[in-house]
């Protein structure tokens, strides 16, 4: 099950649903996607009640144009099936898992998910190295159930290999670029994920453009103080913008009709270019529309 309309998901920040002033902050953030979290950012006392918190946020609404999802914890532990049951009735813009190993993982959840309107999506955590070796079935399993994204939890994969997160992020390059094919040959949404050093904001662009290059939608975040470059650099430019257009009018002058390859603006354009151009700009309008919405208070 993929999204048939194109939503901005640059951002997607990690909120405790266990404090109730971030929730609520996060009604007024310029974020893309907020992520009520049951798991990590929970103590396990907690979890009863930030599921209760995260239920009533959703169902009270006020979200305006952000996508909203609840991040449970595994069906493994002793709160995940109460949480997916919770999940599934409050109905959120998706429901995101964790440590998903397989894609028989991916359709337990689903099925934990039967009772949620038809809009809800599922959206799994790609972070356990079992999962490493598995990435083409996980993505090939969105063919039958809600599955339409993946986050990665970097995080976790350092825990599990024993590896260290350098800046440049290379003992994860590979792993990277493997989960980005494969959610790209299925059709899935893929987020980076999370930077931990919240006051390095150098750092932080850096690992942001990192993302762009490998084409990552988005990139998970834990602060709102991040919010601003990754929204920047995970929008397109306005050199791209004005280059994709031109590539679409190009393609659609009466004179070009049939033709598989042009020159525009002193460069080679084919008919991939042409795809990728018109869902740039696709992409663009969705920001902006998001950007009227926000001030028009929605």
């Amino acid at each position: 099950m993929t999204d048939t309309a194109i939503r901005p998901r640059r951002s997607a920040l990690y909120m405790p649903a266990s404090n109730p002033k971030a929730v609520e902050k996060a009604r007024t953030l310029d974020a893309d996607v907020i992520i009520l979290d049951l798991e990590d950012a929970v103590a396990p006392e907690m979890k009863p009640a930030a599921r209760e918190a995260a239920v009533a946020a959703v169902k009270a609404g006020g979200f305006g144009a952000r996508e909203v999802v609840i991040r449970v914890n595994g069906i493994d532990t002793p709160w995940g099936t109460e949480d997916l049951r919770a999940a599934a009735e409050a109905g959120p813009d998706a429901v995101l898992v964790p440590k998903v190993n397989d894609a028989a993982d991916v359709r337990l959840y689903d099925q934990h998910l039967n009772a949620a309107p038809p809009a809800t999506r599922l959206w799994t955590m790609i972070e356990t190295a079992k999962a490493a070796f598995h990435l083409w079935d996980i993505a090939g399993a969105m063919h039958g159930t809600r599955l339409s994204t993946w986050v990665m939890g970097v995080n976790d994969f350092a825990k599990e290999m024993r590896a260290r997160q350098t800046p440049d992020r290379a003992p994860f390059l590979p792993l990277l670029t493997l989960s980005v094919a494969a959610a790209r040959a299925h059709g899935l949404t893929i987020l980076d994920g999370v930077h931990n050093d919240i006051e390095d904001l150098a750092a932080l662009e850096a690992v942001c453009l990192q993302g762009v290059d490998f084409g990552f939608d988005g990139k998970t975040l834990i602060h709102p103080k991040h919010l601003e470059i990754c929204n920047r650099v995970f929008s397109p430019s306005q050199d791209d913008i004005a280059w994709s257009q031109a590539v679409i009018a190009a393609f659609n002058a009466p004179e070009n009709a049939g033709k598989g390859a042009l020159r525009v603006d002193g460069k080679m354009a084919e008919r991939l270019h042409l795809t990728q151009a018109q869902r740039l700009v696709a992409v663009a309008q969705a920001i902006a529309g998001r950007g009227a919405d926000a001030e028009m208070g929605r």
